[in-house]
């Protein structure tokens, strides 16, 4: 199984990027997906996550109402689409693939990780 985190680079607040995570070797439309990030010197954390349908999806409160969670099965791509990003969101982003339909915010409940896009967010 293989996941690959692209779309990542400099961006100013106010602005908007849209993350990808193309999966691989796997079947997709089964498997409940994450986003998790870690910026440097702190631990990972969780930031999204999208049942195996789309329909049911959860947010780190930092993030509601900023960025949006979805996924496409025919593509077997993952998204992470952001809002007017803040300089706090700058960090190394990984795509996460569970083993199991439903959604969860504990990164010990997802077995696939991608390799990381890195988000750099600047005023």
């Amino acid at each position: 199984v293989q996941l690959q985190a692209s779309g990542g680079g400099p961006v100013q607040t106010g602005g908007s990027l849209r993350l990808s995570c193309a999966v691989s070797g796997r079947t997709f439309s089964s498997s409940g997906m994450g986003w998790f990030r870690q910026a440097p010197g702190k631990e990972r954390e969780f930031v999204a996550a999208i049942n195996w349908s789309g329909i049911s999806t959860y947010y780190a409160e930092f993030v509601k109402g900023r960025f949006t969670i979805s996924r496409d099965n025919a593509k077997n791509t993952l998204y992470l689409e952001m809002r007017s990003p803040k300089t706090e969101d700058t960090a190394v982003y990984y795509c996460a693939a569970r083993a199991v339909s439903g959604w969860s915010r504990s990164s010990s409940n997802y077995l696939y990780w991608g390799q990381g896009t890195l988000v750099t967010v600047s005023s």
